[in-house]
C-alpha cells in the first residue's frame, strides 16, 4: 500500500472485482480465527472466544464507519491522525476513487481496509482467552482500535509523519501484524502466567482438534485475499502475494511436521 499521491481516476472493473472477492475472503479470518481457537481452548470456554470475535467484528466494522475511516485516511492533522472528513463515510463515493486507490471506487477501499481494522485487535484474543471478563474485553478492543490501531495506520498508510519518512507497509507487517504482537504480548505480561501453566508446559490439550482444524484452512484460504487484496489490483503484484502466501504457509508446514513428530515421538 504505497503512500497516497494526487492520482487520476480510472475505475477499473476488473480490479475492482478481485477487491470485493478480497474483501469476502479477508472477512473469513474472523471466523476462522475463532473456530481456530476455540478448538485449541478447553471445551467450557470455546463459545465465549467465539462470541467475542463475532461480536468484536460486528462492533469494529460499526467504530469504522462512524469514524475509523475518517481517523486513519482522512486530511492528515500533523501527521499524528486523520480529520473527521470522512465521518460515517460522507464524502466517500461508490462511483468515484478516492486519492488512495485511482481504479476502484473510494467505498471499496474503505470496506477492504475495514476487514484489517476488524480482525487486527482480535488477534490478541489468544493472548488473553479465558481470562477477561466481557465488559473488560469490549472495553479494551474499543480503546486498543482508537489509541493504537487508527494512529499506526494514519502514519503508514494515511499519509502521516511514518509515510513521509519513507516508511513502507504491505497488506500489514507493521500495522496490524507488529502492533497486535506488541499489545498481546504486553497483556500476556501484564496477566502473568495461567494457573495450569506449568502443568501443560504452556500448551493445554485441545477440546477439538477438528474445529481447529477447519479455522486453520479458512485462515489459509482468508490471507489470499488479505495479501492479494493489499495490491489494490487484479495484476502481478497481487500474483506474487498470493504465490509466497501459499508457498510460505506449505514450506511452514514441512518445517513443523518433522519438529513435531520429533517431539512427540
Amino acid at each position: 500500500m504505497a503512500v497516497p499521491e494526487p492520482l487520476v481516476c480510472n475505475l477499473n472493473t476488473g480490479d475492482t472485482t478481485w477487491i470485493i472477492v478480497a474483501t469476502a475472503f479477508s472477512l473469513m479470518m474472523g471466523p476462522a480465527l475463532a473456530f481456530f481457537e476455540a478448538g485449541l481452548l478447553r471445551a467450557k470456554h470455546s463459545l465465549s472466544i467465539i462470541t467475542q470475535v463475532f461480536a468484536g467484528t460486528c462492533m469494529l466494522s460499526c467504530l469504522w464507519l462512524l469514524v475509523g475511516y475518517s481517523l486513519t485516511f482522512g486530511t492528515s492533522i500533523g501527521g499524528i491522525i486523520g480529520g473527521f472528513d470522512h465521518v460515517l463515510w460522507l464524502n466517500v463515493p461508490y462511483d468515484k476513487c478516492g486519492s488512495h486507490t485511482p481504479n476502484i471506487p473510494a467505498a471499496l477501499h474503505a470496506l477492504f481496509q475495514m476487514m484489517f481494522a476488524t480482525i487486527t485487535p482480535l488477534i490478541m484474543t489468544g493472548s488473553y482467552a479465558e481470562r477477561l471478563r466481557w465488559e473488560a474485553f469490549l472495553i479494551f478492543t474499543l480503546l486498543w482500535e482508537i489509541l493504537v490501531y487508527y494512529p499506526a495506520v494514519h502514519w503508514i498508510w494515511g499519509g502521516g509523519f511514518l509515510a513521509k519518512w519513507g516508511v513502507l507497509d504491505y497488506a500489514g507487517g507493521i500495522v496490524v501484524h507488529t502492533s497486535a504482537g506488541a499489545g498481546a504480548l504486553a497483556i500476556a505480561l501484564f496477566l502473568g502466567p495461567r494457573a495450569d501453566f506449568l502443568q501443560y508446559m504452556g500448551e493445554a490439550p485441545p477440546s477439538n482438534v477438528p474445529l481447529a482444524g477447519v479455522g486453520a484452512a479458512l485462515l489459509w484460504m482468508g490471507w489470499f485475499g488479505f495479501n492479494g487484496g493489499a495490491a489494490m489490483h487484479a495484476g502481478n503484484l497481487a500474483v506474487s502475494a498470493v504465490v509466497s502466501t501459499h508457498v510460505a504457509a506449505c514450506v511452514s508446514c514441512m518445517v513443523w511436521l518433522p519438529l513435531s513428530m520429533w517431539n512427540h515421538r
